[in-house]
C-alpha cells in the first residue's frame, strides 16, 4: 500500500452517481447476473453502536481476529497490517473446518507486531511479514489461527490457485543487507492453508523478483498473471509466468518456467489509453533477468521497441476466460502519459487482446467515490466489491452492472487524534466459496470481519 491521491465519500447516506466509462457487464458473466439487488445497493450505512463497522440494515458482522490478541495456536499475538486475503473450502465432509482464510500481513522493517517466526515456515528471520491462517467452523466461529508463512517482507496481496493454495506476494525489492534482511526479497511464496508445513517458506524465484502486488491463475493452462505495484517512474509491468508444469498442483510452480512481460505495440504507457472499450493487440516479451540481479526488471532493456508500463498496478483476478487487472491511478505530474482515477483492463489469452474495460473516477465532483480502486473482487450475486484507501472516511463500495456505486461498509474505528479523525483503509475483500459471507480486513487497527446479510 503506497501513498495515493485518493478522494473518498464524505457522507454515506446513499449511493452516489459516479462517472464510469465502459460497460460494467464486461466484468461479469451472464450466469452471475444480480437477482434481487436494488439498483442502488442495500441502503444507507447505519452507525455501529460498538464503533467498529457500519453496515446497511439487515447486515451483521462478526470480528474474527484483532491485531495484538493471542492467536489460538499460541504462537504469539496476531500480527498487524492486515492486507490481501482469500477464502478456501474446508477439509470436506465430516471435518469441523468449514473454510480457511489466508491473510497477508504487509509488515515492513519497522512493524510493531511481526509475524512470529516458526520453524519450517520462516524464510528470513530478519523479515517481519508473512501470512496467517484462520479456520472457521460451520457456524462461522474461529476454531484455529496460526502462522502460514513468516520471514517475508511487505506481503501485500497475492491470489488463490485453482488447487486451493495461496500465492503470497512481497511488494518490495530490498536485498540482503538492507532493512535488517539476511536474504533477498521481492518474491512469491506458495502457502497451503490446510497444512502450511507441506510447502514451507520457499520463494518461487522463477516468477521474478520485483514489487509484486497480486496474481491470478488461468485454471485451464496454469498460466500465472502478475501485477507490479510501482507508483514512481519507471512504472510497473504486467507479467505472465508460463510454468514448466502447466497442469498445476501444490508445489508445481517450484519446477520453474518462463517469465514474460506485456508489450502493447506503440503504447509505452497504458494511461495514454482513455476510451473504454478500446481493444489493443499484445505481445509477450521474455524478461531478460527475472532475478533482477543487476537492474530492476522494469528498468531492463527489452529491445528497441521497449515495453509497456503502467502506474500503480494492483488488483488482479480471473473470470470467464479472461484476466482482469487494475491500475489504481495515473498522474501526469508523476510521469504518467495521462491522468486517470483508476482503470480495469481485460486480457483475453485466446484472442491475445487487451481491452480497457472500465474507467473509474468522479466527473466534476471530486468528493464522490469511485476513484482509485485497490483490492477488488467479484461478488457472487453479480457486481464488484472495491476497497479504497487514502485520506478521509474508508469504505468498501459495491458496483452494479449498470455502473451505480453504493456503500457496503464503513470503518468506524477512529485512530486519529482530537480534532483530526482518521480511519484505516480496507483490504483483502473476498467471499466464502458459497457466496454467503463477505470477509474483509481493516488494515489499521488490524481487524478481520465476516459480514453476513441478504447478499442476493
Amino acid at each position: 500500500m503506497a501513498p495515493t491521491r485518493r478522494q473518498v465519500l464524505a457522507g454515506t447516506g446513499a449511493a452516489a452517481a459516479v462517472a464510469f466509462g465502459g460497460a460494467l457487464g464486461e466484468l461479469f458473466t451472464a450466469a452471475a447476473a444480480p437477482r434481487g439487488l436494488p439498483a442502488r445497493g442495500y441502503g444507507p450505512l447505519l452507525p455501529d453502536p460498538d464503533g467498529l463497522l457500519d453496515l446497511p440494515r439487515g447486515f451483521r458482522y462478526r470480528v474474527l481476529s484483532r491485531t495484538g490478541r493471542p492467536m489460538l495456536s499460541g504462537q504469539g499475538p496476531v500480527p498487524g497490517n492486515c492486507d490481501g486475503m482469500a477464502a478456501f473450502p474446508g477439509s470436506g465432509a465430516g471435518s469441523p473446518v468449514r473454510l480457511r482464510l489466508v491473510r497477508n500481513h504487509e509488515n515492513r522493517a519497522d512493524a510493531a507486531l511481526r509475524v512470529p517466526p516458526v520453524p519450517g515456515l520462516t524464510y528470513d528471520p530478519g523479515a517481519l511479514g508473512g501470512c496467517t491462517v484462520l479456520e472457521l467452523d460451520r457456524r462461522g466461529a474461529p476454531t484455529g489461527e496460526r502462522v502460514g508463512l513468516a520471514g517475508t517482507a511487505v506481503n501485500c496481496a497475492g491470489g488463490p490457485t485453482p488447487w486451493h493454495t495461496w500465492l503470497s506476494c512481497e511488494e518490495t525489492e530490498d536485498r540482503a543487507g538492507t532493512s535488517g534482511y539476511a536474504r533477498d526479497h521481492g518474491f512469491v511464496f506458495e502457502v497451503d492453508p490446510a497444512d502450511p508445513h507441506r510447502l514451507g517458506a520457499v520463494p518461487l524465484t522463477a516468477m521474478g523478483r520485483f514489487a509484486h502486488e497480486a496474481v491470478a491463475v488461468d485454471p485451464g493452462t496454469g498460466t500465472v498473471y502478475e501485477t507490479e505495484d510501482a507508483f514512481v517512474k519507471p512504472f510497473g509491468l504486467f507479467y505472465r509466468f508460463l510454468p514448466a508444469r502447466p497442469r498445476g498442483g501444490p508445489g508445481s510452480l517450484r519446477a520453474g518456467g518462463t517469465l514474460q512481460a506485456l508489450r502493447v505495440p506503440g503504447v509505452p504507457d497504458l494511461s495514454a489509453v482513455r476510451e473504454p472499450g478500446t481493444r489493443l493487440p499484445v505481445e509477450w516479451v521474455p524478461v531478460p533477468d527475472p532475478q533482477a540481479v543487476g537492474t530492476p526488471i522494469r528498468e531492463q532493456d527489452f529491445g528497441p521497441r521497449g515495453i509497456t508500463h503502467a502506474q500503480k498496478l494492483e488488483g488482479c483476478y480471473w473470470n470467464a476466460g479472461a484476466v482482469y487487472f487494475v491500475s489504481s491511478f495515473a498522474r501526469s505530474a508523476e510521469g504518467s502519459a495521462a491522468d486517470h482515477h483508476g482503470q480495469v483492463w481485460k486480457y483475453e489469452p485466446r484472442r491475445r487482446r487487451l481491452t480497457l474495460a472500465v474507467v473509474f473516477g468522479p466527473d466534476t465532483d471530486v468528493s464522490l467515490p469511485g476513484e482509485a480502486p485497490d483490492n477488488i473482487c467479484l461478488a457472487p450475486g453479480g457486481g464488484l466489491m472495491v476497497c479504497e484507501d487514502g485520506a478521509g472516511a474508508q469504505h468498501v463500495f459495491g458496483v452494479t452492472r449498470g455502473g451505480d456505486v453504493y456503500p457496503v461498509a464503513r470503518n468506524a474505528q477512529d485512530i486519529g487524534g482530537p480534532g483530526a479523525p482518521e480511519w484505516g483503509e480496507f483490504a483483502g475483500v473476498t467471499f466464502s466459496p458459497d457466496g454467503t459471507v463477505m470477509f474483509v480486513n481493516c488494515y489499521t487497527p488490524g481487524s478481520t470481519f465476516a459480514v453476513t446479510g441478504p447478499w442476493r
